[in-house]
């Protein structure tokens, strides 16, 4: 207990010589401004609206903690992962072409695993940064209005402002905003547009490769089991919008949230054409893409797919599925392998 005192006290001092005295903050929508369209320094203070929550940003931050990986990962393509002093929930080796920066970056849990509250004080952090709303709550990294009052700004992706809950107009565009905002909070706003723009390229470039079809295909994106229960993806998230790009029918689309708990009777009362299987590396039971298609091939019910039998399946990292760097490049990746399948 006294060791928390201390270490709250210490950040709240911190974070104070970090922001100083301000003038009322400059509000911000979330709508684009001139400033994330072409200004090269951002005008602190400022605040915006993130998930129904205003948040005022004082200055540029130093020692951001990303509550995972992907959230750091994004930092990195931003030409700030100098600053992230802790990251956690470490899913999956990181991509090669940012590994380096990535394994400078101190891991503040054990992998898979949450920040706890009192290890992510101890970092000492001016901005916190978290891709999943469970992450931010006082069982875990501490809830959002806690952070505040001590000072520290938070941003939670709009995807999952509620956790697993379907989010009404999830696409692209709104991680490309997310790319721009944080850029803004870094004092990289160019940086953030030109992620966006380079993001948005790739999408559409495989667009326009896309086969067409009479009749669209029927895919399942299969993203995990839990004590043999399959999750898969439903609407509101970005595999719902990335297959209404590409032309095909989530089976799962009617579903109630954005990933949802199924059964294999489900699926196979559905019968997809393709299957999407997300290649995790976590670790757990059925993670990786191979053990998947095993596990399909192998159970009385779904082995009898003509899916399965004909081995429709098309890999994707796990990561991607859920808003990331890697998220764009799910679609070139599904449109290959929708175009091989036929």
């Amino acid at each position: 207990m006294k060791t928390k005192t201390i270490t709250t006290t210490a950040l709240a001092l911190m974070v104070l010589a970090v922001t100083g005295c301000s003038a009322k903050p400059a509000s911000d929508d979330g709508k684009r401004t001139a400033t994330t369209q072409t200004g090269a320094t951002t005008a602190y203070p400022f605040t915006l609206k993130n998930c129904g929550t205003d948040v005022t940003y004082k200055a540029a931050p130093q020692k951001v903690v990303t509550l995972n990986q992907t959230a750091a990962e994004i930092l990195i393509h931003l030409g700030v992962g100098d600053r992230i002093a802790g990251t956690g929930y470490e899913i999956e080796k990181p991509p090669a072409a940012i590994a380096d920066q990535y394994k400078k970056i101190p891991l503040l849990s054990a992998a898979g695993q949450e920040i706890k509250h009192e290890k992510l004080l101890e970092a000492q952090p001016d901005f916190v940064y978290g891709s999943f709303a469970s992450m931010f709550t006082a069982e875990q990294s501490g809830d959002r209005k806690q952070l505040h009052d001590l000072g520290v700004p938070t941003y939670l992706t709009e995807f999952d402002c509620s956790f697993h809950e379907s989010v009404a107009g999830a696409d692209f565009d709104m991680l490309y905003e997310e790319y721009r905002r944080l850029g803004r909070i870094m004092n990289v706003p160019a940086a953030g547009e030109k992620l966006a723009d380079e993001q948005q390229a790739v999408v559409q470039k495989a667009l326009g490769t896309v086969k067409k079809r009479d009749t669209p295909l029927k895919v399942m994106w299969f993203y995990s089991t839990y004590e043999g229960t399959p999750w898969a993806a439903g609407p509101g998230g970005l595999p719902q919008h990335i297959s209404q790009l590409v032309g095909v029918e989530n089976i799962f689309a009617d579903a109630k949230t954005k990933w949802a708990e199924v059964s294999w009777d489900e699926v196979a009362a559905r019968n997809p054409d393709v299957i999407i299987l997300a290649d995790l590396t976590r670790g757990e039971p059925n993670d990786t893409a191979k053990e998947k298609i095993d596990l399909l091939k192998k159970d009385p019910l779904t082995s009898k797919l003509a899916a399965v039998k004909g081995d429709r399946f098309i890999s994707i990292p796990g990561s991607h599925m859920d808003p990331s760097h890697g998220s764009a490049s799910v679609v070139p990746a599904l449109v290959d392998g929708l175009n091989r399948l036929g």
